[in-house]
Parts: C-alpha cells; sequence; structure tokens
C-alpha cells in the first residue's frame, strides 16, 4: 500500500540522512571518475600498445563465499562504474533528444536487426507446453554459430582478437537456451558486452548518448519479441514482489531521464494516459507500457514494487533507491552472479589500490 511516510522530529534523522546522502553520493562521483579514466583515450592507447591475452571468459563464482571475490574484482568496479556512468550521461534527456550516432553504433543496430530477422525465420512450434517454446533452441543455436562473425563486424580490426571473448557476452545476453527462460542476469551480461566494447575503445565517451537511446533500447525491443515469441519463462523470478519479471536497466537508465521533469512526477507513471502519451521519450514509461500490455488486472497487485515506487516524491530520490536495490537484489545475490563470467575485459582480479 502506498502511503505518506510521517516526518519524525529528530535532529539525529536529519544527521544521518544528510551523512547517508553525501556518503552514496561520494561513491556515485568515484565509481563514475573511476570509469571515465578507464575509458579515456590513455586507457585505448595503453590496449593498442600492450596487447591483452584475450581469454573466453568463465565462471568464477562457484559457492556463496566467492562472491566477496566478485565485490572486490576490477569486474565489479568496471560493470558498476559503467552503469553509473551512464546514469548520469542520460539525466534529464528524452530518447528522442539529438545525439551522435557513430559508426560503430549503426553496426550494433545492424547486429541486433540480425537477431530481430532471425526470430521471424524462426517460429514458434506447436507443442502442448505454454510456456517455454523449443523453437527458440533452434534461434539461439544460430546465434551462437554467427556471435563471433557478428562480434567481428563491429570492433575495431586491431583488436579482433578480443571477438570470441566478447562474443561470449553477447550469447549470455539473449536467454538461456536449456531453461528458455531470461532474467536480469542476461541483461547484465548484455551491459557487459557493451562494457567489454568501451574498454577497447570500439564505443567512445560520445558514444552514451547513443549506447542506452539506440543500442540499449533496440535490445530491449528484440528482447521483449523473444520473450513474446517463444514464451520465455522469467529467470528466478520474484513474482508480485520483484520490481519486473524480465528487466532492471532499463527503470534505473529511464527514472534518471526523468530527474527535474517539469510536469512528469513518479505518482503519474501509473497513469496509462500518461504512458501512453509519452512512453516514446522516456525508457521507464516504455517499460510500464510493456508491463500494462503483457498484465491484466490492477497494476498495485501485479506489479506492486513499481506501484510502491510511484509514492516517492522525486524521480531523483526514485533513481538513488533503484541503484540501491540493483545491487542488492542482482549484484549482490548469488543466483544472479553466479552464471557471470570473467575474462580479460572484465576480471575476477581484484582492484589495484
Amino acid at each position: 500500500m502506498r502511503g505518506k511516510i510521517k516526518k519524525k522530529k529528530n535532529t539525529w534523522s536529519a544527521v544521518h540522512f544528510v551523512w547517508f546522502t553525501f556518503s552514496w553520493l561520494a561513491k556515485v562521483f568515484s565509481a563514475v571518475l573511476i570509469f571515465i579514466l578507464l575509458w579515456s583515450a590513455t586507457f585505448r592507447s595503453h590496449l593498442s600498445l600492450f596487447h591483452l591475452n584475450f581469454i573466453v571468459p568463465k565462471k568464477e563464482i562457484n559457492m556463496v563465499p566467492d562472491m566477496g571475490k566478485w565485490k572486490r574484482s576490477q569486474a565489479y568496479a568496471d560493470y558498476i562504474g559503467f552503469i553509473l556512468t551512464l546514469n548520469e550521461a542520460v539525466k534529464g534527456k528524452k530518447l528522442t533528444c539529438e545525439y551522435k550516432v557513430s559508426e560503430t553504433v549503426e553496426k550494433l543496430l545492424s547486429l541486433l536487426n540480425t537477431l530481430d530477422r532471425w526470430i521471424d525465420e524462426t517460429p514458434p512450434m506447436d507443442q502442448p507446453s505454454r510456456f517455454g517454446n523449443k523453437a527458440f533452441r533452434t534461434w539461439y543455436a544460430k546465434l551462437e554459430q554467427e556471435a563471433e562473425a557478428l562480434v567481428s563486424t563491429v570492433i575495431p580490426s586491431s583488436v579482433r582478437a578480443a571477438a570470441p571473448e566478447i562474443a561470449v557476452y553477447l550469447k549470455e545476453s539473449v536467454g538461456n537456451s536449456t531453461r528458455i527462460d531470461y532474467g536480469t542476469g542476461h541483461e547484465a551480461a548484455f551491459a557487459a558486452f557493451l562494457c567489454c566494447l568501451c574498454k577497447i575503445g570500439a564505443l567512445r565517451v560520445d558514444d552514451q548518448l547513443a549506447i542506452i537511446f539506440k543500442v540499449f533500447d533496440r535490445y530491449l525491443q528484440v528482447m521483449r519479441k523473444l520473450q513474446k515469441t517463444y514464451r520465455m519463462e522469467p529467470a528466478g523470478s520474484q513474482g508480485v514482489w520483484g520490481l519486473d519479471d524480465f528487466q532492471f536497466l532499463p527503470f534505473i537508465w529511464g527514472s534518471s531521464q526523468l530527474i527535474d521533469h517539469p510536469t512528469l512526477e513518479p505518482r503519474h507513471f501509473v497513469e496509462e494516459k500518461i504512458v501512453n502519451e509519452h512512453h516514446q521519450d522516456y525508457m521507464f514509461l516504455e517499460c510500464i507500457k510493456f508491463i500494462n500490455e503483457m498484465k491484466t488486472g490492477p497494476f498495485a497487485e501485479h506489479s506492486n514494487q513499481l506501484w510502491n515506487i510511484s509514492a516517492v516524491p522525486t524521480w531523483s530520490k526514485v533513481n538513488q533507491g533503484l541503484i540501491r536495490m540493483y545491487k542488492a537484489e542482482c549484484l549482490e545475490k548469488f543466483p544472479v552472479i553466479q552464471h557471470f563470467k570473467f575474462g580479460s575485459l572484465l576480471p575476477i582480479q581484484p582492484v589495484k589500490p
């Protein structure tokens, strides 16, 4: 149930709030700064001068105690820095705003269009079970066979040796072919795929808006088509108590887009009329529109977490809360991170002091 939070007359609560806000902002600034430095021309030239020994990524988190290695790893620092850097980049901007579209971005869109075309070429099978259409395995087999070639068309020839490593994240980003399911771990693999492209210099700092508004948005369209066509199960879904059956990142970046919006407040996204009028401009509202199309009944019942979020007073607080929730419910959960793979670009080794 939504409701107003009563203000407590407690001077310590105000002090704690200020301290918590400052601490959170310091962490965000630190992560963003680290990734911007990592994404700089200096880092790219370092890669070209000192050839990395690219390796096929593999699982490293095999038991719950291994989660400490993940949170101390260079991969974790780079991944969260990438997420937060893009979160800052899209703040207050519409999907329809003007931004640069580089040749690499165009190639990535072509790659995603190929995946989309393969769905049309692989219709669902007639089968007794309602969910998990086995035709997805045929579609996935094609990706598994062609992934390295697809990645090779995107990356510079000077780092073509990175294709096998980066292709693993692309294959991991579309769902599991055995269980025929999809969840936030697969979404994280696509973010890792984009992060790797940044680390080898294929994507640059001035591609930030296009990464979200063009590439990631197109990825979401293809994933939704996969989910609907092959009736994919949500991987590790928390049901009504989860934020969403399939995605998380578009809610983070989408809420950042809406920060300081002159008229749209969090309470408005539960109104279908508002969603239909503005979904083309805001990723958050695109997600709500997809939920409304896929689920029936009162919004408060089928999407209780989002319903509760609609009571938060500002988009800035929504954004901060979703980042904390993403860390706690996705990046710090063993069932999600046990499937993450580590290579030379996203290494398991600890961050160097």
